[in-house]
């Protein structure tokens, strides 16, 4: 591993300046989903057991540089005391004389980074101000990791530095599975377009050895070859990059899985009167909703004839019965396999997280990434600033 992780760290009398992701979705003043703040917990344990001093640097929402008081932090303290079981110090305008004279066990939540304009400019003046509070540099924020702000990247060369449990745990998981998986490896890509996974399905079709391409960019790739799909959501004019694609993958040895039969109705919406047809034979006044039967079978094959699977995107209309089938079925077959042992599963992205936790099997799958932009750029090849300065 090119990184270092707190075991490798001394952290006995330091403070540790901890990049973490707290934010969290609110309704009325209260979190509604405290997942992210429960996953920071093993790292700001495992550094208080090391005797060191975390000092929690994050952000809240989009405040654009300017102080957005429904954004502070302040909102996500009583999450995170609960999470933690025992008192958070909150810092408005934190300071190294003010942190060294509290206690070494205190744990420490400075206010949203992103209330400085420099935060998002990575200005040097703020990763310089920032190091300053802290002797160690702890960066366990993956979904965070793809953007170079002074917090995540620019203060990770001034100080010592590692990787938290959650970040440790993600960048070994990816690794696994696209770094050196074990082979054969088959990608599952969702979603509406195929204009914003270009470079991941690029990229993927160079890695894997089945692709199955789902939602309403599979659409895209059936008008690619020809085929009507009535008033289905697809990018018509995407289809030459579609073509492209199935030609790049056809020379990698990837086979693409499209939907051979499809779910379609006239109407989007939950339990619309429904069809089964064959996916070159959707009504004109139609449109595809979900993958059929017929196609839920090949790509369960597929997952058969697998050791490694990666998970971007729902197969349908998955927030709507019943055109949640094929994602739902599908996912449960995965979640079966891994619990087997079969199959080491890895799966991320909003979209997604949610449908598994529908499906009921988010537990099963061997690692879901909590991260949405950074996992997508990691399936696309690309280096995050803020992995890379751990490296450094």
């Amino acid at each position: 591993m090119a990184w270092k992780t707190l075991d490798d760290m001394a952290l006995d009398g330091k403070t540790v300046l901890c990049r973490v992701d707290i934010n969290v979705p609110m309704e009325a003043g209260r979190v509604t989903d405290a997942t992210r703040v429960e996953k920071i917990v093993p790292t700001v344990f495992d550094i208080l057991a090391k005797g060191g001093r975390p000092v929690l640097l994050a952000h809240f929402d989009r405040p654009k540089g300017k102080v957005v008081p429904e954004m502070s932090l302040r909102h996500v303290q009583p999450a995170l005391e609960a999470a933690l079981g025992r008192a958070v110090i909150f810092m408005e305008r934190p300071d190294r004389a003010s942190i060294d004279a509290l206690p070494q066990d205190a744990v420490i939540l400075v206010e949203n980074t992103r209330f400085s304009p420099m935060e998002e400019t990575n200005d040097p003046v703020m990763a310089r101000f920032l190091a300053g509070l802290g002797d160690v540099f702890c960066n366990d924020a993956f979904s965070a990791a793809h953007r170079a702000h002074a917090s995540t990247e620019g203060v990770a060369h001034l100080l010592p530095n590692c990787a938290g449990r959650l970040m440790a745990a993600e960048l070994k998981a990816l690794e696994a599975a696209l770094g050196s998986p074990a082979r054969p490896v088959v990608a599952v890509v969702g979603g509406a377009k195929v204009s914003t996974k270009l470079e991941l399905l690029g990229n993927l079709v160079a890695k894997v050895d089945y692709l199955v391409i789902g939602g309403g960019m599979a659409n895209t790739f059936l008008v690619a070859q020809g085929v009507e799909v009535g008033k289905s959501l697809a990018e018509r004019d995407m289809a030459p990059t579609a073509r492209e694609i199935l030609d790049k993958a056809k020379a990698a040895g990837c086979r693409i899985i499209l939907p051979i039969d499809v779910v379609v109705a006239r109407a989007f919406a939950a339990n619309a009167p429904h069809e089964t047809v064959p996916a070159t034979a959707c009504p004109a006044d139609a449109m595809i909703l979900d993958a059929g039967p017929a196609t839920i079978a090949v790509i369960v094959d597929a997952f058969l004839a697998s050791k490694t699977l990666i998970w971007n995107g729902p197969l349908g209309a998955f927030e709507l019965t019943p055109f949640d089938r094929a994602t739902v079925g599908v996912a449960r077959t995965a979640a079966q396999l891994t619990r087997d042992g079969h199959l080491i599963s890895v799966a991320g992205g909003g979209d997604t997280v949610a449908a598994l936790n529908q499906a009921g099997v988010a537990e099963d799958f061997t690692f879901i990434s909590t991260a949405g932009g950074a996992f997508l750029e990691w399936m696309e090849g690309k280096e995050l600033p803020g992995v890379a300065a751990l490296r450094a």
